[in-house]
């Protein structure tokens, strides 16, 4: 990037533009004179301006569309924004607005953000990304757009995820946002509806074949090594069985990691393990039964596993400890459509297709929903847990709120008050028996930036499973008992750049630990770490 830019051409770059915050030296110097109103303000100031702007918006959707203007027109005084009040503008940057954003990109479209790599630029894709300005790129977040949320296969209307998350890196563990670079893997898309709005961005075409996508992503794999050495490839929103396959294919080769994978199942290890500290039990003595065996519930399974294992389970005993019920029913050794990720988790019994009927036959203690079916934790569900055990775990992870397998308020009413509910989505508080109880969001931005700012300082060779199980204790351990006797799970997003450099802090010592990071290990992690964090100012 050219830092000497001057007049114009500097007032049109977003990362060095400092608008009406320049001096009047500065503005001597920089040939800027005439080109800004007389009257010079600091990025306080400014923020003040920032915000009334957004309070006159008549939607969330408008607060997005002008929270990226000002990120494309000068980007820190958006991160001094957002960073100002985490607890109001994630939502908005990320989930649940983004998911609305993502519906309408083609249509709201301003100007490029980010790459596009499409299946035209095989064999070129090297090239290609050497065009991206920046040579010292640290993180790549790529998606395909073929599962965004709850909203299955949107194509390239998927890049508002990639550029979301990445923003999340920055606003949530200060990792500076020149290394970060949202990638849209344009492969095309079996939405027939985005392919005839004559403002999709994307290919209109069907996706390619397992071979053909194999054969690109490999490319592009390769490429990310030639081009950004030591660049942390964060993949996002993949289709589930691409999601899978691409993990076990470059987990152990490449710097890499599937936060729809790992974090997911890491911020759910989070919750259960706050979970089990409010209801004094142990986690190898739960049963867990899935509603849903996509990615996400295959990631979550394999870190629950894990943490029992690490309590003295053995992996067969942690393994039969889980049951994993899809559209078909209860996954069986019997059925032939199951993926080999999945068998892992089929037993042999017989079938099931009724949730309720499977609750009251295998007792689980904890009760985990990716399903995106809406409403399938029901009233006689929850009271079926209840039976099982004396605080019931649910979890109702599927987003956006319209695909919640139940609210909070369902949980806590059909459960009298018993269970420890967390969701996908931040729902209200709920008054029940006198008690206030504060549902918590299992989002995994409570994982991604503070894994992300460990990989950023102690630049690891690669990321392994421990990793995101030693995040998810950080961060239950950062859950006051105040807030446990109020049924949180999650620290409170208020304080999320506190809860962040805390758990980053334990990742990345667990790397230098561990013998997976390439920095020079520090005398004191959390003092190097905190040195090296952006700071939004001038």
């Amino acid at each position: 990037m050219n830092a000497n830019k001057t007049g114009t051409e500097l007032l049109n770059d977003g990362v060095l533009n400092k608008g009406t915050a320049y001096s009047i030296e500065e503005r001597k110097c920089l040939g800027l004179e005439g080109l800004l109103p007389s009257g010079t303000e600091d990025i306080d100031t400014q923020m003040q301006r920032v915000l009334q702007h957004l309070s006159k918006k008549n939607s969330d959707l408008e607060k997005y569309i002008y929270l990226q203007g000002l990120e494309e027109r000068n980007q820190t005084l958006f991160y001094k924004t957002v960073m100002s009040d985490p607890q109001t503008f994630i939502p908005i940057l990320y989930d649940p607005v983004v998911g609305d954003a993502c519906l309408a990109f083609g249509h709201i479209y301003r100007r490029p953000r980010g790459m596009y790599i499409t299946r035209q630029m095989n064999g070129r894709m090297a090239e290609v990304l050497r065009n991206w300005p920046v040579k010292d790129v640290r993180f790549i977040c790529i998606s395909t757009g073929g599962r965004i949320l709850g909203l299955g296969d949107i194509g390239a209307n998927g890049m508002g995820i990639p550029i979301g998350k990445l923003q999340l890196y920055t606003a949530c563990a200060a990792i500076p946002p020149q290394t970060l670079l949202p990638v849209l893997f344009d492969i095309g898309t079996t939405n027939e509806k985005l392919q005839k709005d004559p403002l999709y961005l994307g290919l209109r075409e069907q996706p390619p074949g397992t071979e053909e996508l194999d054969a690109l992503t490999d490319e592009f794999v390769a490429a990310v090594q030639e081009v950004f050495p030591g660049c942390c490839i964060h993949f996002e929103d993949w289709k589930g069985t691409d999601a899978m396959r691409y993990l076990a294919r470059y987990q152990d080769a490449v710097l890499c990691y599937n936060d729809d994978i790992q974090g997911t199942a890491s911020i759910s290890l989070a919750g259960i393990i706050a979970a089990l500290q409010i209801s004094g039990q142990k986690i190898e003595d739960q049963r867990v039964l899935f509603l849903g065996a996509g990615s996400a519930g295959m990631g979550i399974a394999r870190l629950i596993t894990h943490e029992m294992q690490d309590n003295g389970l053995s992996e067969e005993n942690a393994r039969h400890n889980v049951r994993m019920m899809d559209i078909d029913g209860l996954l069986t050794r019997s059925r032939k459509d199951l993926s080999d990720e999945q068998r892992i988790y089929a037993r042999d019994e017989k079938s099931f297709s009724n949730l309720t009927e499977y609750v009251r036959h295998f007792k689980p203690t904890i009760l985990i929903g990716v399903s995106t079916a809406k409403g399938a934790f029901t009233n006689e569900v929850v009271r079926a847990m209840c039976e099982n055990t004396e605080r019931p775990v649910i979890f109702a992870l599927s987003n956006p709120t319209s695909k919640a397998e139940c609210t909070a308020d369902e949980a806590y009413k059909w459960s009298e008050g018993k269970a420890l509910y967390a969701a996908g989505v931040q729902f209200p508080e709920v008054h029940i028996n006198g008690k206030t109880l504060l549902p918590g969001q299992a989002n995994n931005f409570y994982i991604f930036p503070a894994v992300g700012l460990a990989t950023y300082v102690a630049r690891p060779s690669k990321l392994t499973d421990e990793c995101f199980i030693v995040a998810a204790h950080a961060t239950a351990q950062q859950i006051s008992p105040e807030m446990r006797e109020k049924g949180l799970l999650f620290p409170g997003q208020k304080d999320v750049f506190e809860t962040q450099i805390t758990t980053a802090t334990a990742v990345a010592e667990y790397m230098f630990d561990a013998g997976l990071a390439q920095s020079e290990r520090p005398e004191d992690i959390r003092t190097w770490l905190e040195a090296q964090l952006y700071s939004p100012t001038y």
